[in-house]
């Protein structure tokens, strides 16, 4: 049975820098069904050949060694073009007819991306609605793919939904969040539940706290215009981060099932204590890089946040009295995503160099991006000298354990919608709460300016404030590079 693709803003960023390079290496890895089609829509005029020419130098560009062009070529057949703008009825009407003359996704699955700027998004919904033939699932199995940001706020991304589920069941619908499709978030499943060393110690029994940092040392640059109405918590916390946290604090479902798996994450969500604003003022912090209002598109006097970092707390039995911090920022001393795991010190000092490494040792870090791997952190004793004892590792590499390339995370995903495994995507009320944390922060900013907005240097690890921010709670932020020796 044949399946399709039909992706929304075909001539855009992402379809032509992440979602047809995904879709070619599946198909060179004889991943992809056979008989798949891709259908390109946007306003762009392309034909059928002038697109797939476009796709084929900028695939080539993006995955560099891994082109093989007689590959591409016969992946290049599946490719075709619809010029239409998503506001026109009659333009989607042209493109249910392409569609139903190539009998895309008949008797399969029909999946279609929304590949489009966010506001095009309940445009492209409903249009699909209005237009029986893409939507109706007598000819096969349909999939919407949203891609994030799902809403700007709480009160949006309601009206998203209800829109969506106008036309889409829930079990129907992919909010995608690239990050989940990476390799190593998933292991972090794994490591937890295919193995027994680290659950019984995954508590509040033995973890003091946990640190989940997404750093970038990019400024926003040419993003500077979506990035005065965002944010780091609209870019980073409301996604990427609380479902890193979910991941780290969900306890193991019953069964690896879609909707098991979502439940515990919705579950934790749940558990996330909210904030007043004066938890706000006490319990956050915010930052822009020097030079941020001189970046194009910036006023002068703007207080958007480059950086964010917050205190959660998960109000559960497992994770009571737990702190989990979390932090992002743009212009930061080196990009990395990692999540640190600070098991408490021994109760007893039993050798008196063990209070100089205070803060050090018993420490496990999830590397994310762009190291990938683990290290266990621990104290081991200096030969010839004495008690003296130093910070070691134990390390694990997915480049070294496995010498071929890491997937794209778009790769797997894109392989779940047509499998119709939703494990890894984001469910409604999942969004919703945690958009439900995200916005009593942001409104608290706004309305009280509390705490202050603290200007730090580019390249640094944040505002000095921040370093403050923890010493105060006598615990200090992991501040390394990702470099896995």
């Amino acid at each position: 049975m044949p399946n399709a693709f039909i992706i929304f803003g075909a001539s855009g960023d992402l379809t032509t820098r992440k979602l047809v390079p995904a879709l070619y290496q599946l198909h060179r890895k004889k991943r992809l069904p056979a008989g798949t089609q891709i259908v390109g829509f946007s306003r762009t005029r392309f034909s059928h050949e002038q697109w797939r020419a476009h796709l084929g130098e900028s695939t080539s560009r993006f995955i560099g060694q891994y082109f093989q062009q007689s590959s591409w070529d016969e992946f290049a057949k599946s490719l075709y073009y619809q010029p239409g703008d998503v506001s026109q009825a009659a333009d989607l009407e042209s493109l249910a007819g392409l569609l139903d003359q190539m009998k895309a996704g008949a008797g399969g699955v029909r999946v279609y991306y929304l590949a489009t700027a966010p506001q095009f998004y309940e445009t492209v919904v409903t249009r699909l609605g209005g237009c029986r033939r893409l939507a109706d699932e007598s000819q096969g199995i349909c999939r919407l793919v949203i891609e994030k940001p799902f809403g700007s706020d709480l009160k949006t991304a309601r009206e998203l939904n209800e829109i969506v589920h106008r036309v889409f069941n829930e079990h129907q619908v992919y909010r995608i969040d690239h990050y989940l499709g990476k390799e190593t978030v998933q292991n972090i499943l794994v490591f937890r539940f295919a193995n027994s060393i680290f659950e019984p110690l995954w508590n509040r029994n033995y973890i003091d706290h946990v640190q989940i940092t997404a750093a970038e040392e990019v400024t926003v640059g040419r993003r500077a215009g979506y990035y005065e109405t965002a944010g780091a918590l609209r870019d980073m916390f409301q996604n990427h981060l609380l479902q890193l946290l979910t991941f780290t604090a969900m306890e193991v479902p019953a069964r690896f099932d879609a909707d098991l798996v979502r439940n515990e994450k919705v579950k934790v969500l749940q558990s996330i204590r909210p904030f007043s604003p004066e938890d706000v003022a006490e319990a956050t912090v915010r930052g822009q890089y020097a030079g941020y209002r001189n970046e194009e598109g910036v006023a002068a006097d703007s207080q958007t946040a480059t950086f964010a970092a917050a205190k959660l707390h998960v109000d559960n039995w497992r994770w009571q009295g737990v702190p989990f911090y979390l932090r992002s920022g743009k212009a930061m001393s080196c990009r990395t995503t990692q999540i640190v795991i600070q098991f408490r010190q021994p109760p007893h000092v039993l050798f008196p160099d063990l209070a100089r490494h205070k803060n050090e040792a018993n420490r496990l870090v999830i590397h994310i991006q762009p190291a990938e791997g683990m290290q266990l952190h621990f104290l081991t004793k200096v030969p010839d000298a004495g008690m003296k004892m130093r910070l070691t590792d134990l390390e694990f590499r997915f480049d070294t354990e496995f010498p071929e390339a890491m997937p794209d995370a778009y790769e797997r995903l894109l392989l779940d919608v047509l499998a119709g495994d939703a494990s890894l995507f984001a469910r409604s009320d999942e969004v919703e709460l945690a958009w439900g944390i995200v916005d009593p922060i942001r409104m608290s900013w706004e309305r009280t300016g509390l705490p202050d907005l603290a200007i730090y240097e580019p390249e640094a690890w944040g505002p000095i404030e921040c370093q403050k921010w923890l010493w105060e709670d006598h615990r200090e932020w992991l501040d390394v590079c990702p470099v896995l020796k």
